[in-house]
């Protein structure tokens, strides 16, 4: 294979597989339209999987660095009632499969695994189109544009790339998640920080199901949570996100009642909350092989977050990267052994999310414990 791959995105999937080729000496150019790494926050913590990320990091022969970003002590887990009774908590024992990283390190250690030039910076890909043989051309929002016989879309949920392969666009679930940080957290709002405890909290109200909010420990005191919120989007709508104040005094008005050191997570926020609606592709989406181009992560399998969503991605990006090497006089055979893999597992992956995307506190307790006996 002598020409590079073209690579649309580089979130963890697209960053993996252009490492995985690196390292067999197949080229890869990423086209992201972020004008720099650091352009917007890379979100919180992530936990990888020893089945699928921590699978895909082995591939791209950076295990050991990946080591030496873990947090200790973060796969401790615990849920909360909305009095902040304790349902359930299992401390990191050490033993853990799961190890958490924050999500902006993670990907700093794969674009520094590159070599340079590899991600171009503030290329916005506008339109696809197919140019015969298995060609397509991409242009970009300044107008440039760049011909190639492999594409790969790696860029998320409203891919410019699907449109190639499969009619079908991300619905809305019904939710959506409000993002919010507290600083300094076991300064200024200790109780808060003993309530979320060294790793994960997931906090609920028992009578109400739908509502529930997740919350993460990262570096230096910081507390990230995700507030779940079944609204339709027109509700979202009407509450302005750039009014800090104001728009945590509406999302707290949901949670009227719960706990002061839970609301905290949304009432003593600083910085301007987030809106991330949820969207999915249907469950078992796939397409029909066509010729020079294929995709991957939330391009390919969009489904409510669950934890297995960036583990995929990389996991698609590493088997991707693999077929390739492993096929290097015939782009099309490892395109096709690729998906051959990637549908059955995408589709278990969205069967999951279905049923879990929404759980109710003792659907949480039966999966930890489960797990927690597993190890």
């Amino acid at each position: 294979m002598h020409t590079p791959v073209t690579i649309i995105g580089a979130g963890l999937g697209g960053l993996v597989l252009a490492r995985v080729l690196h390292v067999h000496g197949i080229p890869a150019v990423i086209y992201e339209a972020e004008p720099s790494p650091t352009a917007r926050p890379q979100g919180g913590m992530l936990d990888i999987h020893d089945h699928s990320g921590q699978l895909a990091l082995r591939a791209a022969a950076l295990t050991d660095a990946f080591r030496g970003i873990v947090l200790e002590g973060r796969q401790a887990i615990r849920l909360l009632d909305r009095n902040g009774t304790v349902l359930f908590d299992k401390p990191d024992d050490g033993t853990g499969k799961s190890p958490e990283v924050q999500r902006g390190e993670l990907r700093q250690l794969l674009l520094d695994s590159l070599p340079a030039g590899t991600v171009r910076w503030g290329h916005k890909a506008t339109g696809i189109r197919a140019v015969g043989e298995g060609r397509h051309e991409v242009t970009f929002a300044d107008g440039t544009t760049v011909a190639t016989s492999l594409l790969v879309g790696a860029d998320g949920a409203w891919s410019r790339a699907r449109p190639l392969l499969s009619g079908a666009t991300p619905a809305y679930v019904g939710r959506s998640v409000v993002e919010t940080c507290l600083y300094d957290a076991d300064t200024r709002h200790p109780a808060t920080a003993k309530a979320v405890g060294g790793g994960t909290l997931m906090a609920f109200d028992p009578d109400e199901h739908g509502k529930w909010f997740v919350s993460h420990r990262e570096k230096d005191g910081v507390l990230r949570a995700y507030i779940s919120l079944t609204k339709p989007q027109d509700w979202f709508a009407a509450v302005d996100f750039t009014d800090v104040a104001t728009a945590a005094a509406r999302i707290a008005q949901e949670y009227a009642g719960w706990a002061p050191e839970l609301t905290a997570l949304i009432t003593g926020i600083e910085t301007a909350p987030v809106l991330r609606p949820l969207h999915t592709l249907p469950p078992g989406h796939r397409w029909d092989r066509v010729p020079g181009v294929t995709l991957l992560g939330d391009a390919a399998h969009l489904t409510p977050p669950n934890g297995e969503g960036a583990n995929l991605a990389m996991q698609d990006g590493a088997e991707l990267g693999i077929a390739l090497a492993a096929h290097p006089d015939s782009v099309e055979t490892a395109l096709a052994t690729y998906e051959k893999a990637l549908f059955p597992r995408s589709t278990a992956a969205a069967t999951a999310a279905e049923v879990t995307h929404n759980p109710t506190p003792q659907d949480l307790i039966n999966f930890f414990t489960q797990e927690a006996r597993a190890e």
